[in-house]
């Protein structure tokens, strides 16, 4: 009975054993084939999606300036490729000037452009107002026809000057004249601007430069175009005719216009007194004129005072009816 009762059970056993393992094979089958199929799905997708941003436009980085929120919505200027004309063409053409410093352009911004010609006047400059300037020390004029060998000597001098491309005049020789301060201004008063020549007697050739001339008034005359010089000599530089000594502290005290005395370039630079003390010259410099590049404070060297051989002043020649600038008292002159 056990036997048989065993048998049943054995075979029972076996079956459920077969349906086991069949099921667990299935069941692994199918999750190998799931696994598939997912790595198909998430391939496709990367694939799909790749395709999809490649085919999206890519955002661009764009930089603004400060001009940027001014010109905002309106369409961009393309680039010329023609040069941009030079401020001089520009003014030709617009009559404006556009070579004004931040400042200005500010102002430019609330007033307009500056004209070159405002109301049909010239504007104010060096080339057309040079003695408003000091004066130049490494440029010369170039020589004048009509030019006498001592007016050759002098011409280099007056470069930017009222007198730079004048013809000259000799008003005034004391050797000729008389060493008199009366006679002296009787000779170049209300003439215009004038170059002074002086010779010592132990040859030294100097002067000086005098832009608002004599009246003999008696008043100080400034001027910062003013200036003393030293013809030739180990003063001038390579290749220059002279040395320029320029007017400093301002241009006040450049000429004292004394009724009774020579020519006075500042109480002290260079002083001609004329009259009882015959040809004698003085000079002091450093307090009103410059200095010589190595200190020495006379135009004459290590001697502050000497005698003089000739005196000589040149104005500027003036056509008939031609206006003569500074021929009048300057009470309130202030350059």
């Amino acid at each position: 009975m056990i036997l048989c009762a065993t048998k049943p059970l054995a075979a029972a056993v076996a079956v459920a054993l077969l349906s086991c393992e069949s099921a667990v094979a299935f069941s692994s089958s199918n999750s190998n084939n799931l696994g598939g199929l997912a790595r198909i799905r998430s391939t496709t997708s990367k694939k799909y999606s790749i395709q999809r941003r490649q085919q999206q436009p890519q955002p661009t980085s764009t930089t603004l300036y400060l001009g940027d929120f001014f010109n905002f919505g309106k369409p961009k200027q393309e680039e010329e490729e023609e040069t941009a004309p030079t401020p001089e063409e520009e003014a030709a053409q617009t009559g404006y000037v556009d070579n004004d410093d931040p400042i200005e352009k500010i102002f430019g911004i609330f007033f307009g452009k500056k004209e070159a010609e405002p109301m049909g006047m010239k504007r104010f400059g060096q080339e057309r107002f040079p003695e408003q300037y000091p004066a130049v020390l490494d440029e010369w004029a170039d020589p004048v026809v009509g030019d006498d060998k001592e007016m050759a000597l002098l011409r280099p001098l007056l470069k930017n000057t009222n007198l730079e491309t004048r013809n000259l005049r000799l008003t005034y020789d004391a050797n000729r004249d008389g060493w008199d301060p009366t006679i002296f201004h009787s000779k170049v008063d209300k003439q215009g601007g004038a170059i002074v020549f002086c010779t010592t007697r132990a040859g030294i050739q100097c002067g000086g430069y005098n832009p608002k001339g004599w009246v003999g008034y008696g008043e100080a005359r400034g001027s910062i175009a003013a200036f003393l010089y030293i013809l030739g000599g180990k003063y001038a530089a390579p290749g220059a005719p002279a040395i320029k000594l320029r007017k400093v502290g301002g241009p006040g005290l450049a000429q004292m216009d004394l009724p009774e005395s020579g020519p006075s370039f500042s109480p002290d630079a260079l002083v001609i007194p004329l009259g009882k003390e015959g040809k004698l010259a003085r000079s002091k410099l450093g307090s009103y004129y410059e200095r010589l590049p190595d200190g020495t404070n006379s135009l004459f060297g290590k001697d502050g005072s000497v005698q003089l051989r000739d005196l000589k002043v040149y104005h500027g020649v003036y056509e008939e009816g031609e206006y003569i600038p500074f021929t009048d008292a300057e009470p309130f002159a202030l350059y």
